[in-house]
């Protein structure tokens, strides 16, 4: 619960920017992601739920170490499954590991995660090397960068 409260806390309330390429959100929770949602009228209360099933449970955060639980989970939020495990994987590879950067948390990932102990800096590098890449290559999000960098070192 402590964990979701902080990404809530980073995520904020109700946005509609049309430069934000989260789209319509609140909470973090996304219109596009969740389409069934009447995110405008989203609580705090319904964004949790949210929270806990599609991306605490549904990611596997505690099949991850402990200390990775935090960060792990708040890319799952601010950048999506695929590119959170990717990030890990990269991570793990940059401590000589040799996994297939996919985006899929399976057997193998959390095996080799576990095994090379990767540090909780160490992701938090490669996650503000994904932001930097991702702004090069849309430099209209700039905007955004520094709140994705502080954020990336804050958790």
């Amino acid at each position: 619960d402590e964990i979701i409260e902080v990404v809530l806390e980073h995520e904020g309330g109700y946005v509609n920017d049309p430069k934000d390429p989260g789209g319509e959100t609140n909470f973090g929770i996304a219109k596009r992601s969740h389409p069934d949602v009447d995110i405008k009228n989203l609580t705090k209360e319904g964004a949790k739920e949210i929270y806990k099933e599609v991306y605490w449970d549904k990611n596997k955060v505690e099949s991850l170490p402990e200390e990775l639980w935090h960060i792990y989970f708040d890319m799952c939020v601010n950048q999506g499954k695929s590119r959170a495990v990717k990030i890990i994987q990269r991570a793990v590879n940059g401590k000589g590991g040799s996994l297939t950067v996919d985006g899929g948390m399976g057997p193998m990932t959390i095996a080799a995660i576990g095994k090379s102990r990767v540090e909780l800096d160490r992701v938090r590098a490669y996650r503000v090397k994904y932001y930097a890449d991702l702004v090069t290559k849309k430099p209209d999000l700039e905007r955004f960068y520094f709140g994705w960098f502080k954020r990336a070192l804050e958790v």
